[in-house]
């Protein structure tokens, strides 16, 4: 288990603003865990008195809407921190995380946060500029879903995951989402998804090989309409 203090994942995340002394201390109470693929993390509705900083992996944060369907809100990488939004605020979560992949995060609990919260103001503004960009990102999110078509923003869903998570050694998108998944985070039906997909194939925009995905003309994607 590698000491916070060691660790390269912190500098991708607000637990940089942290001193030494206080990772040191942070990394005596902090438990490692492994989350297979598909495992909650936690659930919406959950009081998890604490916050993950994700080490490894790859997993989405959904929302439950009134008609029983999953909403996916975003994606999230190695290096960030989860729950730390549902700790300011001092709520249950309203979110619920679940492995894509894989992944290994580490478990800080809420009382040792707090006390850097309270004591170090840069790990506070820290924290604070990363929920002002979480807080732009959805605001995007809602002007995407009101004025682009289902089209364009599953387009727009494949360029994000290319530049954010990259690809295999085959080009592949290294990140595999369910179709299911694909209509979750553009807010369609499957069937919709599965529709569009297909037509982008015939456009030669992307191949696929099963579930992956491989993107074969960016430039087309990005001008879908």
């Amino acid at each position: 288990m590698s000491n916070c203090e060691q660790c390269i994942i912190r500098q991708f995340n607000s637990l940089k603003a942290l001193t030494r002394d206080e990772l040191v201390r942070i990394s005596g109470c902090k438990t490692s865990k492994t989350i297979k693929k598909g495992e909650l993390i936690f659930n919406e509705g959950e009081n998890i008195n604490g916050v993950f900083c994700v080490k490894d992996g790859v997993c989405k944060l959904t929302k439950l809407s009134a008609n029983g369907k999953d909403q996916i809100v975003k994606l999230v990488v190695k290096g960030d921190l989860l729950g730390q939004r549902s700790l300011v605020s001092d709520e249950v979560t309203n979110l619920s995380a679940i492995a894509l992949n894989d992944m290994e995060v580490c478990f800080i609990p809420k009382h040792e946060i707090m006390r850097d919260l309270q004591k170090n103001p840069n790990f506070t503004m820290d924290v604070l500029q990363q929920m002002a960009k979480d807080l732009k990102e959805a605001d995007n999110v809602i002007v995407n879903m009101a004025q682009k078509s289902v089209k364009q923003r599953l387009a727009e869903a494949l360029v994000y995951i290319h530049t954010t998570f990259g690809t295999t050694d085959e080009d592949m998108l290294s990140v595999i989402l369910s179709r299911e998944d694909y209509a979750n985070i553009v807010g369609t039906a499957t069937e919709s998804a599965i529709r569009i997909l297909s037509q982008f194939k015939k456009d030669g925009f992307i191949s696929t090989k099963g579930k992956q995905i491989r993107i074969e003309n960016m430039n087309g994607l990005k001008r879908v309409e």
